[in-house]
């Protein structure tokens, strides 16, 4: 693990995160509907190549190629029983990349379903499950987890009190995936807005909250659902990890538009907002990050 404490690091200067990594795996051939952990133990060449390329793009965090590593969501490819060494797979597999002065980040997605009253999965069950999987994320040498892509905040909740379970000094981040319902409004699928959301994490004991993701959000809204993240945090650290723009579909493909520079330059506004962390998400790539990594440095030396 990284012996310098993220939180510290990042009072000192804006940190940069990975971008996509669903793309990337799917661009060295995996098949579509195939289990992507499986590639951590059978391909893991692959896996980190996908970490150093974002590594040697100038990002700080290389979040675990973990996303669908609980069990519920393993079960969907009859690997349930692998959690264990899926994500401690994973979390080797990244550390590597990472290197002694990058954090691991351990990627904990939603589980697939709803908690009960609307689903039938409990909130001890789904605590359980997801604790299996991030003890196993900080075995293999995570230096914080990311609860991420979130859309109910009891299950974010959750994600948070199982991380704190396992180990209390280990960083938590939480993130949501937002649209816009009205001008000016975001919120996630289920209807909670975005002040909701950030408190309802950093009360849950997140030290860094914020978003990933998002349905139908230009770079442009990005930056203000930013200010508004910024403004309900409190005194929590805040994440933005955007889309590549707002997708559209050609030929049955969907592609995301914003150039390297584009992305670059709402990173600068993205720092300007407030936020600390800055990333990528769907239809980002290295080039992408490497771009946007020299506008934080950039950022940073302007301010030095």
């Amino acid at each position: 693990m990284n012996p310098t404490k993220l939180l510290q690091e990042i009072t000192r200067r804006p940190l940069v995160c990975d971008g996509a990594m669903g793309t990337q795996l799917f661009a060295r051939g995996l098949a579509s509907g195939a289990c992507g952990m499986l590639w951590n133990v059978e391909r893991p060449g692959d896996v980190g190549g996908i970490h150093l390329a974002y590594r040697n793009a100038g990002c700080d965090l290389i979040t675990t190629n973990s996303f669908g590593g609980s069990r519920f969501a393993l079960k969907l490819h009859g690997l349930e029983n692998r959690v264990a060494e899926l994500n401690r797979a994973a979390a080797r597999v990244a550390r590597s990349a990472a290197g002694e002065n990058g954090w691991v980040l351990g990627d904990v997605g939603p589980f697939g379903d709803f908690l009960e009253p609307v689903g039938d999965t409990t909130a001890d069950e789904l605590r359980e499950a997801f604790r299996a999987q991030i003890a196993a994320l900080i075995e293999g040498g995570a230096d914080a987890i990311l609860v991420e892509t979130m859309s109910d905040p009891a299950e974010a909740i959750v994600g948070i009190e199982a991380a704190k379970a396992c180990a209390a000094n280990v960083p938590v981040i939480a993130t949501y995936a937002f649209q816009k319902t009205a001008p000016g409004e975001f919120r996630t699928m289920m209807g909670t807005s975005a002040a909701e959301a950030m408190q309802r994490a950093t009360n849950a004991g997140a030290e860094i909250v914020g978003a990933n993701c998002g349905t139908g959000l230009s770079l442009d809204d990005y930056v203000k659902l930013a200010e508004q993240l910024v403004a309900a945090a409190g005194s929590a650290f805040v994440i933005v990890q955007p889309n590549a723009g707002s997708p559209r579909t050609e030929n049955g493909r969907t592609i995301y538009d914003a150039t390297p520079e584009e992305m670059a330059a709402t990173a600068t506004r993205l720092l300007a907002a407030g936020v600390s962390i800055i990333g990528g998400c769907c239809g980002t790539a290295p080039e992408h990050l490497a771009a946007m990594s020299r506008a934080v440095r950039a950022a940073r030396a302007a301010k030095l």
